[in-house]
C-alpha cells in the first residue's frame, strides 16, 4: 500500500514527539552559568578536593553545582547539559563531571568556559553562548567515560603515615554514588569506617595496620535505595605514601 505524502508528515511528527516526550521523560529543566575568570579547564581549589587534577580532569569539561553538589556525594558525577536556544545549541549538549559547589544567576551548574562553549553548534556559536553569561539548559545523569583509566585512590597530601589517612577517588564512572567506605587491614581483616572529610575525600584516623588496605565501597543508585558494596582487586600498600596514587584494578559501570 502506497503511503501518502500526508502520512509521511505523519509519522516523522509522531517519531519527533516521542523522542520529544522521551526526553522530557528523563531530563530536568535548570540554567547554567560559567566562571567568568577561569582558563578554559576547571579549578584547582574546587570544594570536591580533587586540586590541580580538577582542572583538566574530563578534557576540562567540569562544573560546579549548587543542589547536584549534595554536601560531597555528588562530586565526580557526570551529566549531559544541553541549552534550549536551537538556534545556537548542539541536539548532544556537553557531558561535564562535578569537581566543586557553588550557584549562580538560579543555576545547578557553573560550567568551565570550556564546557559551556562546547554546547554550541561551532565555535562561533560556542562564543555567542559565552557572551549571554547564562542559559536555560535540559540535563540528566549520565556514566562519566575515562576508558583508559580504572578508579584510583590519590593519598591525599594532608595525610600523615601511620597516623592519618586520606584518599580522594579519582575516575569514576558509572552513575552510582559512593555513600561509605571501609577500609581493612587483610591479614586479620580489621576494618575501620572512613569519613567523608570533605569532597570526594575520604579520611580515616589510626587506619588500620600491619598489611595491604582493602577497599570497600557502598554504591548507591540513589532512585530506588539499591546498595551495593564493591571491592576493588588492587589493596593499597601498608606503606603507602602521601601524594601516591594507587590503581583500584576496577571500573564502575
Amino acid at each position: 500500500m502506497a503511503f501518502s505524502l500526508r502520512h509521511v508528515a505523519f509519522i516523522v511528527f509522531l517519531l519527533v514527539l516521542c523522542e520529544t516526550s522521551a526526553r522530557a521523560a528523563t531530563f530536568t529543566s535548570s540554567r547554567a552559568a560559567y566562571y567568568p575568570n577561569s582558563d578554559q579547564g576547571g579549578t584547582s581549589v574546587g570544594a570536591c578536593g580533587y586540586g590541580s587534577f580538577g582542572v583538566n580532569l574530563n578534557g576540562g569539561d567540569v562544573s560546579a553545582a549548587s543542589n547536584l553538589y549534595r554536601d560531597g556525594v555528588g562530586c565526580g558525577a557526570c551529566y549531559q547539559v544541553i541549552c534550549t536556544n536551537s538556534n545556537i545549541c548542539s541536539t548532544n549538549g556537553v557531558t561535564v563531571a562535578i569537581t566543586d559547589s557553588g550557584a549562580s544567576d538560579s543555576a545547578d551548574f557553573i560550567l568551565s568556559r570550556h564546557a559551556f562553549s562546547g554546547m554550541g553548534q561551532t565555535a562561533d556559536s560556542g562564543a555567542s553562548l559565552l557572551s549571554l553569561g547564562a542559559v536555560n539548559i535540559q540535563y540528566q545523569r549520565v556514566s562519566c567515560n575515562y576508558p583508559n583509566n580504572n578508579l584510583s585512590f590519590k593519598i591525599d597530601e594532608s595525610s600523615n603515615f601511620p597516623s592519618y589517612l586520606a584518599f580522594v577517588i579519582w575516575f569514576q564512572q558509572g552513575t552510582k554514588d559512593v555513600i561509605a567506605i571501609q577500609l581493612c587491614e587483610t591479614l586479620n581483616f580489621n576494618c575501620k569506617l572512613l569519613d567523608r572529610s570533605h569532597g570526594a575525600v575520604w579520611a580515616v584516623v589510626s587506619p588500620p595496620s600491619g598489611g595491604p588496605l582493602s577497599v570497600r565501597m557502598l554504591l548507591s543508585d540513589g532512585i530506588d535505595g539499591d546498595e551495593t558494596w564493591v571491592v576493588p582487586t588492587n589493596n593499597i600498600p601498608q606503606n603507602w605514601k602521601a601524594g601516591d596514587v594507587y590503581d583500584s584494578g576496577i571500573q564502575l559501570n
